[in-house]
């Protein structure tokens, strides 16, 4: 009986560690400090799918990101980039992220670990991955689906958001921008944390109107310009 309790012990132990080994990361946001620049953030947001690795600076300064769907085998997240801020001057297109989890922490291996803190979840109407459609009003007009190259994505997961203009077959990078957000009772904000255009956005905070419409979101209010906007994003 010994034999076969040491047997079990050690085949529990090795199912443990393997657990350990191969964790993945749970959807949600991932957030931390470089230790070697502390005012230097790192940001992955993810989902069952899709990875979108972002830096900036408490400065502020947008420094870069990427993203596009992504495999994880225990060890490595392998994405296949469908936008990469940085592209025209490293030209990467695939990105293997070495990894591991300590509880709930993303630990990131970037010649350094950078430990990264899983933000508390925090499910809204919103969530999801999104793409620009068309603007509004729907009266049946054509609209930029999935199969073209040219896409703007929203992010929106746990409270935070994410927005990314670019393209699929030159990689070019149009822009990005995110931050916190809300969206209850119609009501959507976004509190700018970071924006590759213009740094002087940082911190303001913008008010919408939303509606869900089937798998549409019909987005109404008025620019950062101050403009009449409607846009109708479709849930990818």
């Amino acid at each position: 009986m010994k034999r076969i309790f040491l047997r079990l012990l050690s085949g529990g132990l090795i199912c443990l560690f393997s657990a350990t080994l191969y964790a993945q990361p749970e959807a949600g946001v991932y957030s931390g400090t470089d230790p070697e620049d502390p005012a230097k953030v790192h940001e992955v947001k993810i989902n069952d799918k899709y990875l979108v690795y972002t830096e900036y600076t408490k400065a502020p300064d947008f420094i870069r990101t990427r993203g596009g769907f992504f495999e994880a085998d225990g060890t490595s997240l392998k994405v296949d980039l469908e936008f990469n801020s940085a592209y025209e001057r490293d030209s990467v297109k695939t990105l293997s992220l070495a990894y591991e989890m300590d509880g709930d922490n993303l630990v990131l291996d970037e010649g350094r670990p950078i430990t990264l803190t899983r933000v508390p979840g925090l499910n809204q109407d919103l969530d999801g991955t999104w793409l620009f459609a068309t603007r509004g009003p729907d009266t049946g007009q054509e609209r930029r689906g999935d199969s073209n190259p040219r896409k703007t994505l929203k992010f929106l997961i746990d409270g935070h958001f994410q927005w990314i203009a670019y393209h699929t077959e030159t990689m070019r990078f149009s822009g990005t921008g995110g931050g916190a957000y809300t969206a209850r009772d119609g009501k959507y904000t976004e509190n700018i944390e970071y924006f590759s255009r213009d740094n002087s956005r940082v911190g303001a905070v913008l008010e919408f109107n939303y509606e869900r419409k089937g798998d549409d979101w019909h987005h109404t209010g008025n620019n950062s310009r101050g403009e009449p906007m409607y846009e109708i994003w479709s849930i990818r």
